[in-house]
C-alpha cells in the first residue's frame, strides 16, 4: 500500500512545473565554481549507496572535494517510504549541509530496519533522537515543502536522466557507469581535471 502512495505522488508530481519550492536548500559540498560537477541521485535505504559513502565519497572528498576540483550535489532518489522520511531527515536543517546525510549512510544498518513503515520511522526517530542534531523529527516529517523538494528531484532523475538505480553519479551533466568503483572514478576525474 505504501508503494502505491509513493508511486501515486510521484506520477502526481511528475507532471508539475519543475522548481516549486527553489526555497528549499539542495546538500552540497565544495566549491560552486569547481571545472568538476558531480550530481548523486541516491536513497536512504539502499545499500550501495551506504556503501558509495563508505568506500567512495572518502576520497573523492580528501582528493578532490577539499582540493576545489569537485562541486558536488547529493540528489533525493527514494526508492520507498523509509528512504523519503529519512530524505526528509536529511533536509531538516534546510541549511544544504550534508553531516546528517552521511550520519544517516553511515548508521543505515542501525535504523533502517523494520518490516513496516511504522517500525522503521520508529527506528529512524529514536537513531535521530540519540544524535547531537537536536531536530524536531515530526516537523522534519511533517514538513510538506521538504517533501515536494525531495519528489521533485526523483522526478528530475527519472526524467532528464532516465535514472532507473541508485547511486546513479552525473558528471558534468553525463552518467557515470560503476559509480561504487573509486579507483575507476578517480581516473575518470583525474583526466577532467
Amino acid at each position: 500500500m505504501k508503494k502505491i502512495i509513493l508511486t501515486t505522488l510521484l506520477i502526481v508530481f511528475y507532471f508539475l512545473p519543475a522548481k516549486l519550492n527553489a526555497e528549499i536548500r539542495p546538500i552540497t559540498e565544495g566549491n560552486i565554481d569547481a571545472k568538476i560537477k558531480i550530481v548523486v541521485f541516491e536513497s536512504l535505504t539502499c545499500g550501495h549507496c551506504a556503501k558509495f559513502h563508505k568506500d567512495v565519497y572518502p576520497g573523492l572528498k580528501e582528493n578532490f572535494i577539499d582540493k576545489g576540483h569537485i562541486y558536488i550535489e547529493f540528489k533525493n532518489f527514494p526508492l520507498d517510504m523509509a528512504a523519503m522520511n529519512a530524505s526528509k531527515i536529511a533536509h531538516c536543517r534546510n541549511d544544504g549541509n550534508s553531516e546528517i546525510l552521511h550520519y544517516l549512510f553511515d548508521n543505515q544498518s542501525e535504523w533502517a530496519k523494520g518490516s513496516t513503515i511504522e517500525e522503521l520511522n520508529k527506528n529512524l526517530k529514536k537513531y535521530i533522537e540519540k544524535s547531537n542534531f537536536n531536530l524536531n523529527i515530526d516537523s522534519c516529517l511533517n514538513n510538506k515543502k521538504v517533501e515536494d523538494h525531495i519528489l521533485e528531484d526523483r522526478i528530475e532523475g527519472a526524467k532528464t536522466f532516465k535514472i532507473q538505480g541508485t547511486p546513479t553519479l552525473i558528471i558534468n551533466g553525463e552518467k557515470f557507469d560503476n559509480p561504487t568503483n573509486y579507483k575507476k572514478l578517480k581516473k575518470f576525474l583525474e583526466k577532467l581535471i
